[in-house]
């Protein structure tokens, strides 16, 4: 079975983070593993606390996951503060970890902010650099270009710049207007992924799904751009499945594909 690792913080009301990871490796029949960045305290309408895990607790969650069980794909996602993010570049270089997807978070869907302002330029200078793909939406992509994203010309003038940090950039087009396009810039090639809006208000952990998605597809041996093609469609079909939990901004329906009783998985 093919192991993917999740890094990133647990979100309490199970719709994203560690959580919705879990559930998006469990339904791509793979075997998930985690190390825990940090503990929030939220649900659907916000989040309402943040406890960060130490760096040196993060670094040996890594060194006993990959000393036993070394994984196939690796995803970081939420990493609020710069010790942590070196830790896990350091540890991810040390054990020649492969198939890395790095997703930048930094704002939730309900809009609040997941990383302090010094983080950024560390995670610009020690996280990106050492991953397969990155994989920011809009408004995470406003933050790496410095300027604002309103359509699709925006987007690829956007990935051409954040190409100098990492040659691999998925931006996620979910907050366009019009349509869901994503966009991979890659080796100075733009190749886009066109995605029509889901009917759907309830979009919580949607970039963790998508990114912890595409690291199980690479985990599979399927090219990036695969990868990316089959995380999209199972993403659309986790919304499209309508899950509507909570008071805000709900939680996708990560197992839609999984029969009752039935732990097969065609993909």
């Amino acid at each position: 079975m093919k192991t993917v690792l999740t890094i990133a913080g647990s979100d309490s009301s199970g719709g994203a983070g560690i959580q919705a990871d879990i559930k998006t490796i469990t339904a791509h029949s793979l075997y998930a593993m985690s190390a825990i960045t940090a503990l929030t305290a939220q649900n659907t309408t916000g989040v309402y606390g943040i406890m960060e895990v130490s760096p040196e607790f993060v670094g040996l969650q890594l060194d006993c996951i990959f000393r036993d069980i070394p994984p196939d794909a690796v995803k970081i996602g939420m990493v609020a503060n710069e010790d942590i993010m070196r830790v896990i570049a350091e540890r991810l270089r040390f054990y020649k970890a492969n198939n890395i997807v790095v997703d930048p978070v930094m704002v939730s869907t309900s809009g609040s902010k997941l990383i302090n302002d010094n983080a950024i330029s560390t995670l610009k200078t020690v996280l990106i650099p050492i991953a397969t793909v990155i994989t920011p939406n809009i408004h995470e992509a406003q933050y790496l270009w410095e300027h604002p994203i309103e359509t699709k010309e925006d987007m690829l003038k956007a990935a051409q710049s954040i190409s100098a940090l990492n040659p691999s950039v998925l931006i996620k087009g979910g907050h366009l207007e019009d349509c869901a396009d994503d966009l991979l810039y890659t080796q100075g090639q733009p190749q886009w992924f066109e995605g029509v809006k889901v009917d759907n208000p309830n979009t919580h952990g949607t970039g963790c799904t998508l990114s912890s998605a595409i690291a199980c597809n690479l985990a599979l041996g399927y090219s990036l751009a695969n990868s990316i093609r089959e995380a999209k469609a199972y993403i659309t079909g986790a919304l499209q499945a309508g899950l509507n939990l909570g008071q805000g901004s709900g939680p996708l329906n990560h197992c839609f594909n999984l029969q009752s009783g039935s732990s097969n998985h065609g993909s």
